[in-house]
């Protein structure tokens, strides 16, 4: 036997042991068996989320709560942490240092910022004042499946005062935010943040009402290895819009992405990205009170889009009067004032195609109360949850679960896990019928102490789409921010396959 077939057979087993001993046989083999197995769904094994730096503001309370949910068949190992991330410099401080090497973002490992303790229990976190880091978070073994890190933060006072939430996000190349804006009294903060080991390099690209708007200067940025970048929309062009899409484009790298919106009278929240373009989209978990909500869509290519809009009530799909369709002009940015569309019932907004499909994103800009006491959040486009999703940071009260099935009916399964510091989980099940959506009271695990998370677990029936909303009331102003609940993407489809060396011969 040759050298040269020694490596063969030395490379085609290690091959074998990395894909779970996947067939090798060349399709003219005779007698080789080519058909192609079911894929099995297995845990995942390793997760990233990336939390934005919280405020700007010195009077800024903000609390972490991390969760695993429990999932069968992931052994007995692994962990879960968040470190602090680097803050990009932009006084010259912390650039390029010169000869000696020294690059902006660099990180001395220093203790984690939370480190949860098992599956199926939340551990919680805080921290004060504008000081706070972004966190870039790791997750392996059986702490990845379904990791879920949810950062919600209170402003008594100042510009966007009120209540702002958003879940940490898993890295990617591409981001979509329909709602933002560069108005005058909108302060709107894209935040990058790169959890490898190398630096990403970004294209921040805004889109108005009349297309692109030309700018070099989100053009080409730099993101340093375990740093984070907020970046001032307002920086990017000379002009004022009051409804923009923003488009993160990673040209090599990849990085988390999560717009702050920040509004001098109306509060403000975080603007998460929206689902993938696709021609029909559902907006979940609009607040029963709400008296204002703005749809912002815009469409990638160069097609118009012209899209039926539905809002699934507790009743049944029905049409706003006086907005039964949006025409969206191809890379063109359309925002549609919808009102006070819910009417004091729940309700989640459908958008589909009236004719031919378009790829379209979306997002809902959604206020709470009256005069100077109102509070803003945002809803993007969402995916359904799939086979599972996961909540963190709910309380015994201010939690509200929005379920939708914009088709057929759908019976969902909603646990409450135990609690932070105590309390045994609870399941409970719930049928939603066809478009329709319901404001579900969550579960609340017995004998609660602290905080508790939600999977939500469809087991039957059609799509459904979900959104949680956190409220808490201060000073007269009705503090709010909604989250959506797209699959936790705890397991991955894996192909199964048998080991055939036949190929070497």
């Amino acid at each position: 036997m040759n050298r040269t077939t020694l490596s063969l057979i030395a490379g085609a087993t290690a091959l074998a042991a990395v894909t779970g001993f996947a067939a090798l046989s060349a399709p003219d083999t005779p007698g080789a068996d080519t058909t192609a197995k079911a894929a099995a769904q297995l845990p995942v094994e390793r997760t990233s989320l990336l939390c934005p730096a919280p405020s700007l503001s010195d009077i800024a309370e903000t609390s972490y709560t991390s969760f695993t949910p429990v999932t069968k068949g992931t052994g007995s190992g692994g962990k879960a942490e968040l470190q602090a991330a680097a803050q990009e410099a932009k006084d010259g401080t912390g650039g390029d240092k010169g000869k000696d090497g020294g690059k902006s973002g660099e990180r001395k490992p220093g203790k984690p910022a939370l480190t949860p303790k098992e599956p199926g229990k939340p551990v919680t976190g805080d921290s004060s004042g504008a000081e706070s880091p972004a966190l870039v978070g790791t997750a392996d073994g059986r702490f990845a499946p379904g990791w879920t890190v949810q950062e919600t933060t209170e402003v008594a006072a100042g510009t966007g005062r009120g209540l702002q939430g958003v879940n940490c996000t898993a890295p990617d190349t591409s981001f979509w935010f329909p709602g933002a804006s560069t108005a005058a009294d909108r302060t709107d903060y894209v935040h990058l943040t790169n959890p490898d080991d190398s630096a990403a390099v970004v294209d921040i690209e805004l889109y108005g009402k009349d297309g692109t708007l030309q700018s070099t200067v989100g053009e080409g940025i730099t993101v340093q290895p375990h740093s984070t970048d907020p970046v001032l929309l307002s920086t990017l062009t000379d002009g004022q819009q009051a409804n923009l899409t923003v488009h993160v484009n990673v040209r090599s790298g990849r990085v988390g992405a999560a717009v702050q919106a920040l509004d001098d009278k109306l509060g403000g929240d975080w603007l998460t990205a929206s689902t993938d373009p696709s021609g029909s989209l559902v907006l979940p978990g609009i607040p029963k009170d709400a008296t204002s909500v703005r749809l912002v869509a815009f469409t990638p290519g160069d097609a118009d889009a012209d899209l039926k809009v539905r809002l699934a009530s507790p009743s049944g799909l029905i049409t706003p009067a006086g907005h039964e369709t949006v025409h969206v002009k191809g890379r063109m940015t359309t925002a549609v004032d919808l009102g006070d569309v819910t009417r004091g019932e729940a309700g989640s907004l459908v958008l589909t195609p009236t004719d031919r499909s378009v790829p379209v994103v979306a997002a809902l800009r959604v206020v709470r109360g009256k005069g100077d006491k109102q509070e803003t959040a945002f809803i993007p486009a969402t995916r359904p949850v799939g086979t599972r999703a996961t909540s963190a940071d709910n309380s015994a009260k201010g939690s509200t679960l929005s379920l939708t099935a914009p088709g057929r009916a759908a019976t969902v399964e909603v646990t409450a896990s135990a609690g932070s510091e105590g309390g045994t989980p609870v399941s409970k099940t719930y049928t939603i019928k066809a478009g329709t959506t319901q404001d579900i009271e969550p579960p609340v695990p017995s004998g609660l102490k602290g905080t508790y998370a939600l999977t939500v677990e469809p087991k039957s029936g059609g799509p459904v789409y979900g959104a949680r909303t956190l409220a808490a009331t201060e000073g007269g102003v009705p503090g709010f921010t909604v989250q959506t609940l797209p699959d936790d993407r705890g397991t991955v489809a894996v192909p199964e396959a048998d080991e055939d060396l036949s190929v070497l011969n």
